[in-house]
């Protein structure tokens, strides 16, 4: 951890700064969990080791709840899950995904000691819990989960005072961070990383996280000078600064002070209107057509969950006829609905109304985004994907060219995700070439492929809220 030190942070207390100037890309830590585990509502889908989706498992003969990819990944696991296996066996039943990480980061200090490795900045015993600041529903929360971890606690385990695990509950509810599945699109599990924990919040950070081979990478988004702070964002900056000191200060209780919420910037960009030859709507339309959204937004999200797709379709299709002539491209809730439609017409394999909303949204982004924020980048990514699919390949070749290119500073060349889209880049450059020479042969050829071999459905569309998922994981 050379590359870093704890330094006391004006108005925020501990933080990170560099002791060394960095470039775009640069990782300048990586580090492993203390511990992680599965979500509750996917915990029969997860390997509980590596963390990675499988249609087929191993389950844990003992505890019956514990799943594998195979028996490498159980015996990597074991000492993790060894006393959580006889835990489960004698508690009679699964305890939620809160308390089971508890368990597992107590075992692990109670085996190891306070300092779990050579890097580790802060011990655990150190770190913020904020439980005086907890609002009552949340208090009564963790009575409860305390309650149930007590009867879950083994008898022959360590013995600990109630502060103490009230502590490490606090710890993980404000500073625990969601672990993503192999391919990094999907939240499956949550986990505590203690130097993590020192990185302080800015709307406009100059850091980004992503998980990356089983551990989490802090990297930069830009060039760093030495002495200045690391920051990451908590949440999404594509909402309102009002909404994100209402969610900072619920969540994580503070209030944010930065730049961009003290002078909410680019708030009037996220809820513009469009200008046509120079004529503006006025405020008026501007708050009917945004008020319609939101409330086509919430049916939009019921038919979504519902799984009736084309109904989805149906309504995208008609709010966009209605409020498309008065908001700006880089209003946010015309950008959750192109979000939508796109996703949903993609999984309907309707590929050309898909990308041109694809496209529509990503214009957006530009405008509001971080040149290197990753939400940009798998926007892009996506776009890309659903231009070559729709074939129009010129545009889809140069979509993923820009998501390659950002995604190489926020995920890194060996993270799975570039590897792939690396492997796209290469595919479309190789048919752009063919494209260019000659389109007649590119499109006849294109035509005989998809005839012999059927493009595979898209991955049904998840919910809006795991559209671009905050980095720190809340209980929900």
């Amino acid at each position: 951890m050379e590359n870093v030190a704890i330094f006391d942070a004006p108005g925020k207390g501990r933080g990170l700064k560099a002791t060394k100037e960095f470039w775009a890309g640069d990782v300048i830590f990586a580090e492993p969990s203390v511990s992680a585990v599965a979500f509750d509502s996917i915990a029969e889908r997860i390997c509980h080791s590596c963390f990675r989706r499988q249609d087929k498992l191993q389950r844990c003969g003992q505890c019956k709840f514990a799943h594998y990819c195979d028996r490498t990944c159980q015996r990597a696991g074991w000492a993790e899950h060894k006393q959580e296996c006889g835990a489960i066996k004698s508690y009679g039943k699964i305890p939620n995904e809160n308390i089971r990480l508890v368990a597992r980061i107590m075992w692990r200090l109670d085996k190891e000691g306070s300092v779990l490795s050579d890097m580790q900045l802060v011990t655990l015993e150190e770190l913020e819990d904020h439980i005086p600041d907890m609002q009552e529903d949340d208090l009564k929360d963790l009575k409860v989960d305390i309650h149930n971890f007590l009867d879950y606690w083994p008898r022959t385990s360590k013995q600990h005072t109630i502060d103490d695990i009230s502590h490490y509950f606090g710890v993980i509810n404000c500073n625990g961070f969601s672990v993503s599945d192999q391919k990094g699109l999907q939240a499956v599990g949550v986990g505590l990383f203690p130097n993590l924990c020192l990185v302080n919040h800015d709307c406009w950070p100059n850091c980004t996280v992503i998980l990356n081979h089983g551990k989490i990478e802090l990297r930069s988004l830009g060039k760093i000078e030495e002495g200045e702070e690391l920051t990451v964002s908590y949440v999404d900056f594509l909402n309102l600064s009002e909404e994100r000191r209402r969610l900072l200060k619920t969540q994580y209780f503070f209030d944010c002070t930065c730049e961009h919420c003290k002078n909410h910037i680019k708030d009037d960009l996220k809820l513009a209107g469009v200008e046509v030859d120079g004529v503006k709507p006025t405020e008026e339309q501007v708050k009917e057509a945004t008020d319609y959204c939101y409330q086509m937004l919430e049916k939009m999200d019921s038919a979504r969950l519902n799984g009736n797709y084309h109904e989805v379709v149906k309504l995208c299709t008609a709010c966009i006829e209605k409020t498309e002539p008065v908001l700006a491209n880089t209003h946010i809730y015309q950008l959750r609905i192109w979000s939508t439609l796109s996703e949903v017409q993609a999984y309907l394999q309707y590929f050309c109304e898909a990308a041109e909303y694809a496209r529509k949204m990503v214009e957006g982004y530009l405008k509001l985004y971080h040149p290197n924020n990753a939400a940009l980048g798998m926007a892009a990514m996506r776009a890309g994907v659903t231009h070559w699919q729709a074939g129009e390949i010129e545009v889809g070749h140069g979509m993923v060219c820009k998501a390659y290119a950002i995604l190489m500073v926020t995920h890194g060349p060996t993270h799975p995700i570039t590897k792939d889209l690396e492997a796209m880049r290469m595919q479309t450059e190789m048919e752009l070439r063919m494209f260019k020479q000659n389109e007649y042969v590119y499109h006849s050829m294109r035509d005989a492929a998809l005839k012999n071999k059927p493009m595979a459905m898209m991955h049904e569309p998840k919910s809006v809220d795991e559209g671009v998922k905050n980095l720190f994981h809340r209980r929900k």
